[in-house]
């Protein structure tokens, strides 16, 4: 007797598509969000950090990403096999689950994008773009394709072997980012003016509409890891709205207390602390859990992002304090708020679950955070020796905008464009353009 054939079920199908959608908007929200961040002298150098990943990535992922990932275990639970290189083999009628396997591949493809993305915020005003270009590719094949592979991929060590939780990427997405953020900070060092300088947010309400794009998409990021239109797909979409306000609510509480000024930045921040955080445990805690999730993610964060200036690295846009320290609390609490009603039988050390749980849950963000840093700190420092990572004291100066893209965001000093121009760094048609 032969089994029928496995068919994609329509409405799972049809949500997972506008999941899919929603978590590519993120990276255009991504480059919102840091471009307000950043001096006017280098917006658009930001924006294109980030729209520049969605092809890099694109291109690597389907080439060999999507197989290493999420191939046949070949390594040990390490790494995934090329069966699928350049997706051989994979058709319209292939199913993930009850999904098209196209469609699960592109769906994990958008988180890949938006992880490179955002380390970009980490080393703003002061990388060669031409060096992210290469380090965008290689980066994604080094580092958070084996990530991925461990957390998600069939026989990854941490999924199967050590029996962690991630519902939807504290690890190959927040974790990795933040960590490899910190480690290109070392190896670029701070930017000109580093704790002397006034490095304010050029465009707050940019910033803002940025986060409103990122908490949107996120919640096909969280609830679209489901994977399904059902019961858990909903409890993680109203999980990540929860966390997102509980993180901005803590956030505002400290910076009152604190400054004695809640502000713009810090509620766009909150929020995005709480959504990072809630990311990994959204599919493993209750309400309760996730509001928990969420606060601590905002008071802590708003804490950290000020570690900078005391441990002496230039996070320009706060990528450590706020993706690596609220991926670690969101999936070190998994630990113990998990419920088996949401896992389907782990439960944390509240639930009584025991210690365990939240030693896994440790063990695996040090073994990707480690990984993340030292391969990422390796591979900068390999592309600052052949090719320089870090731009000229000129170019930083004047702004990457008009000495690498040659445009500039504001045109005849519209908010200001930050240092003076000097007319040596500008194309032929420009000057004839500024004697006109």
């Amino acid at each position: 007797m032969t089994l029928a054939a496995a068919h994609a079920d329509t409405g799972d199908t049809a949500w997972l598509l506008a999941a899919t959608a929603l978590v590519l908007l993120m990276t255009p929200g991504l480059a919102l969000f840091y471009g307000g961040m950043v001096r006017t002298k280098s917006v658009l150098n930001m924006l294109m950090m980030s729209f520049v990943s969605i092809a890099l990535v694109t291109v690597v992922w389907l080439a060999a990403g999507y197989s290493l990932a999420f191939g046949e275990d070949v390594g040990g639970g390490l790494i995934g096999g090329l069966e699928h290189a350049g997706m051989r083999g994979i058709g319209p009628t292939g199913v993930h689950g009850t999904v098209p396997t196209l469609l699960f591949a592109t769906f994990q493809l958008t988180f890949a994008v938006i992880t490179a993305a955002l380390i970009s915020g980490a080393v703003a005003d002061r990388a060669k773009f031409s060096a992210w270009l290469v380090f965008v590719p290689v980066w994604a094949l080094l580092v958070y394709v084996p990530v991925t592979h461990w957390v998600w991929g069939p026989g990854g060590w941490i999924l199967d072997d050590l029996g962690a939780l991630d519902f939807a990427g504290g690890l190959p997405v927040e974790i990795t980012s933040g960590a490899s953020g910190l480690a290109l900070c070392l190896v670029l060092g701070p930017r000109l003016g580093f704790k002397k300088d006034a490095m304010r947010p050029h465009n707050l309400p940019m910033v803002i509409l940025g986060a409103g794009l990122l908490w949107f998409g996120w919640f096909g990021f969280n609830a679209g890891s489901a994977l399904g239109a059902n019961g858990l797909a909903a409890a993680a979409f109203l999980n990540t709205l929860a966390a997102g306000c509980t993180g901005l609510l803590g956030w505002l509480f400290v910076e009152q207390r604190r400054d004695g000024h809640p502000t713009t930045l810090g509620a766009a921040s909150g929020a995005v602390a709480g959504l990072v955080a809630v990311t990994p445990s959204c599919g493993a805690v209750s309400l309760l859990g996730a509001l928990v999730v969420g606060l601590a993610a905002g008071v802590v964060c708003s804490y950290a992002v000020s570690w900078k200036f005391r441990l002496n690295y230039d996070d320009s846009l706060d990528v450590v304090g706020v993706h690596l320290v609220g991926g670690i609390i969101g999936t070190v609490l998994i630990g113990l708020f998990a419920e088996k009603a949401m896992t389907g039988g782990a439960e944390g050390l509240f639930y009584g679950g025991g210690l365990a749980p939240l030693g896994r849950q440790l063990l695996a963000v040090v073994a990707v955070g480690g990984y993340a840093f030292s391969v990422t700190y390796g591979l900068g420092r390999l592309i600052d020796r052949l090719l320089g990572f870090r731009a000229s004291e000129e170019q930083e100066h004047t702004g990457l905008d008009l000495t690498v893209h040659a445009e500039t965001a504001y045109d005849h000093g519209v908010l200001g464009h930050g240092a003076p121009v000097s007319s040596s760094v500008l194309s032929p048609a420009q000057k004839v353009k500024s004697q006109a």
